[in-house]
């Protein structure tokens, strides 16, 4: 299944060693089938507030994507990214095709008290 590993950029100045880190770092990703799905794009908040910029980066599965995380080429060029970037970093299961969204709310409504 699907995996999304997104990244929450707060603060996010120019600097020569995240332009080092955006040059290399498709290249670690690559090999465990990943890919830029949102890169750093302009976005539009519609509620609340959501400062920086936002990454996503595709896998195939958690598997890849932890695999990819835990590499030493990821891990070599992760301090270029650290240094100089406040953020957060998740990684999400995608659902697969066949996911309903009305199965997850007929669950949640049988487990609520009732009266």
């Amino acid at each position: 299944m699907t995996a999304y590993v997104i990244g929450h950029l707060r603060e996010a100045a120019p600097h020569p060693e995240i332009a080092e880190y955006i040059a290399r770092i498709t290249a670690t990703f690559e090999p465990y089938g990943g890919r830029f799905l949102v890169h750093a794009a302009q976005h539009e908040v519609k509620e609340g507030a959501w400062p920086g910029h936002v990454v996503v980066i595709g896998f195939p599965s958690m598997t890849e994507a932890r695999a990819w995380w835990d590499s030493d080429a990821y891990r070599a060029i992760a301090p270029l990214r650290s240094r100089h970037i406040d953020g957060d970093i998740i990684f999400v299961p995608g659902v697969g095709e066949d996911y309903d969204a009305t199965a997850t709310a007929e669950a949640m409504r049988e487990a609520l008290p009732h009266p």
